[in-house]
């Protein structure tokens, strides 16, 4: 063969090698440049993302969890912006664990991470459709997704959720991050994992939800919103969903269909909607939760899982929810459109229970009215309680007729009820009793018992302004801060402002007896390991003089002694048990109070209006005297009473106008036959005997002189 022949032969076969392999070289450089792109892209947009050990402390982030006195009921948590509470693997049912696994990644256990195929599939269909709404993600792109990034559908934060999803299945195991998807995935009603939505639905554990409740939750994933079980037009789509899963279930081998068609039939129940709300009695919440945010910081109450235990009596509270709305309803016919109630454990200070209004969640009235300008009839969220400062009427009087009985006044002393002037000068102050009647002279027991207000007055005198004051104060009532002239004698009918939680407290110290602690919202406080960090360690103090307050306590529950004003089977009257009351109704009729204890628990409760207007004509028992009777008979059953230990018999006098031997001319002589500072050594003086005395007008002109 000729040589260039054989040359021409030679390349025309060497030339398709070099083509192949110059191609093969260009696919390599374009690869190579593709990977180093690739390379750098996720460089450039890894270099900010958290990495997975961050990841777990935030799965560690636990809310501060606020119950009542048993633990068992939550009453609210403080988180940042997701309720949440963190279960392991071995605490959720191995059937939830399936559901989701079938519902929303069934090759989970079988890739790195990513699902190519799954994403393909999703792809074509975005594409399909010309829109991209098809996920396609696995279980680990969606906790990547979830935890750190949008959901906007974006090549940046398609290629941050690779770059965070590799990283996740490098360092975690399949267990492990399933565990974090199940703790982590958002389920409606700001719940997140599966635990917050169990408790939230179905008002129980997850460990304790059945199969067909499980993949009911499982199902709220897709959509938690649009799948709502409270909205009714969603209901439906939820349930098939939760079919669609158990059939997925039979498919993956899971579940024998047999038993799928009978689960399918089973009736979801879910917790009705009022009672999810995020917080339960809100008032006594709220001011626990203001509590720790000073003490602890709101920051580090959304983190470490504290667990706090109040005072709160649940079944009561539940008591004294359902009494005041209900009577504050029927009250509405005397212009009274608010309630508030208090009880307390008396010997240690413990909240039972605390309405601030009839209910916190209702809408303010009338329309258009501004509740922080005290413009209201009715405002809902504010809390009477703690924040209201009320007069309270004829429910002072037992601080000044105890100061008395302090000083050694008794309750067969005699006072007269008749009108009197009080004033000075041009002023005239002259106080009436409640239906316009005088009694003449009347006991400091009767008067009590009755709430006349003349001789109450008197009372107020004997007893010393300043001096009752005190005793008010060391009783733990802190806003009659002013000196007892800014009051005037009017105080022993109420004049200066008190709150409900003070004034139900203060009555506690005549339930003991002269002890008193001042009230607590809380029991203790555990951190997350179950260190107990604060725990309520107030202690009882004597405060007062026990015969003293024994004479309170028999005045107060005598029935007979006041049933002449309020009959014998009033609000106030409790068959089988001895329980101290006292009523009381402003001027004008602005605010009714009862006021009672037992040996066991203080009560009170104020009825009235936010705007201070006032009711119609109608004493405190009238108002305030079902929602007290109701709840005390609840209350009785839960905290029995002992009976009142009976007071000493108490020293005769010779004093003439103190034994019943009246001086009808002068009826006001008990205020100057008698030394204040010590009635026992008053001298037996006559009238007659000492023309200083003789007189009305002497006499009145040195009461108000003493005075």
């Amino acid at each position: 063969m000729p040589i260039r022949k054989y040359y021409q032969k030679t390349f025309s076969k060497k030339k398709p090698k070099r083509k192949i392999l110059k191609a093969l070289r260009i696919f390599g450089i374009i690869f190579f440049l593709f990977i180093l792109a690739i390379f750098f892209l996720f460089l450039y947009y890894g270099r900010d993302l958290p990495r997975p050990e961050i990841f777990t402390e935030k799965m560690l982030f636990e809310p501060t969890k606020i119950y009542d006195r048993t633990g068992k009921i939550l009453l609210y948590q403080i988180y940042g912006e997701e309720k949440r509470e963190y279960v392991s693997l071995k605490e959720i049912p191995e059937y939830l664990q399936k559901s989701v696994i079938v519902a929303e990644d069934a090759n989970f256990y079988h890739h790195f991470g990513l699902d190519f195929k799954g994403m393909i599939r999703a792809l074509l269909v975005d594409l399909k459709l010309k829109e991209p709404i098809q996920g396609g993600s696995t279980i680990t792109q969606q906790l990547a997704r979830s935890s750190f990034l949008t959901n906007e559908k974006t090549i940046e934060r398609k290629i941050k959720e690779i770059i965070l999803t590799l990283d996740l299945e490098r360092k975690f195991s399949k267990d492990q991050i399933l565990e974090f998807y199940l703790n982590q995935i958002p389920f409606g009603q700001n719940c997140y994992g599966v635990q917050s939505a169990s408790k939230t639905y179905f008002g129980k554990p997850v460990s304790e939800i059945s199969l067909p409740e499980a993949a009911t939750l499982v199902a709220l994933i897709k959509a938690p919103s649009l799948l709502s079980p409270y909205e009714e037009k969603n209901l439906n789509e939820l349930l098939l969903r939760k079919d669609y899963i158990l059939n997925r279930m039979v498919k993956a081998g899971f579940l024998e269909k047999e038993k799928a068609e009978e689960l399918k039939k089973q009736k979801i129940e879910f917790t009705p909607l009022k009672e999810i709300r995020l917080i339960k009695t809100p008032h006594f919440v709220l001011e626990v939760k203001n509590y720790l945010i000073g003490e602890y910081g709101e920051n580090y109450l959304q983190r470490k899982g504290l667990k706090v235990y109040t005072t709160l009596d649940w079944e009561l509270q539940h008591w004294a929810e359902e009494i005041v709305e209900n009577n504050a309803e029927i009250n509405k016919k005397y212009n009274a459109h608010n309630a508030s109630l208090v009880a307390i454990n008396p010997w240690d200070g413990e909240i039972l229970a605390m309405v601030g209004s009839r209910d916190y969640f209702a809408e303010p009235y009338p329309e258009g009215c501004n509740p922080d300008r005290n413009e209201c009839l009715f405002a809902p969220q504010f809390n009477v309680a703690t924040l209201g400062k009320r007069q309270p009427g004829s429910a002072f009087k037992p601080f000044a007729y105890l100061t008395a009985f302090e000083k050694g006044f008794t309750p067969d002393m005699i006072l007269w009820d008749v009108k009197t002037n009080f004033g000075t000068g041009k002023e005239e102050y002259i106080p009436e009793n409640y239906d316009k009647k005088f009694r003449g002279p009347i006991t400091f027991r009767n008067a009590l018992a009755q709430s006349i207000n003349v001789p109450s007055v008197k009372v107020l005198y004997l007893a010393g302004g300043e001096d009752t004051l005190e005793t008010a104060r060391k009783m733990g009532i802190t806003t009659l801060n002013q000196p007892f002239f800014y009051y005037g004698l009017p105080l022993v009918l109420g004049e200066g402002a008190v709150n409900l939680l003070e004034m139900t407290s203060a009555y506690g110290g005549f339930a003991t007896e002269g002890y008193w602690v001042s009230p607590s919202f809380i029991l203790k406080i555990e951190d997350s390991k179950g260190n107990i960090i604060e725990k309520n360690q107030k202690e009882l103090k004597k405060i007062l003089k026990t015969q003293p307050c024994r004479l309170i306590n028999d005045i107060l529950s005598d029935n007979e002694a006041r049933a002449p004003i309020f009959g014998l089977r009033s609000p106030l009257y409790f068959e089988n048990y001895q329980v101290a009351v006292k009523t009381g109704t402003t001027e004008n009729f602005r605010d009714g109070w009862v006021m009672g204890y037992t040996s066991s628990i203080s009560v009170g409760v104020w009825v009235g209006n936010n705007d201070n207007s006032p009711m119609f004509k109608e004493p405190g028992v009238v108002v305030a005297g079902p929602i007290f009777h109701q709840f005390m008979e609840k209350a009785l059953q839960f905290y029995p009473p002992k009976k009142f230990e009976k007071p000493e018999p108490c020293p005769s006098f010779s004093v003439w106008n103190l034994n019943g031997k009246i001086d009808s001319e002068n009826p006001h002589s008990i205020l100057h036959y008698i030394k204040k500072e010590d009635p026992l050594e008053s001298p037996n003086l006559n009238p007659e005997a000492d023309p200083q005395y003789s007189g009305w007008e002497k006499g009145i002109k040195n009461f108000l002189e003493n005075f």
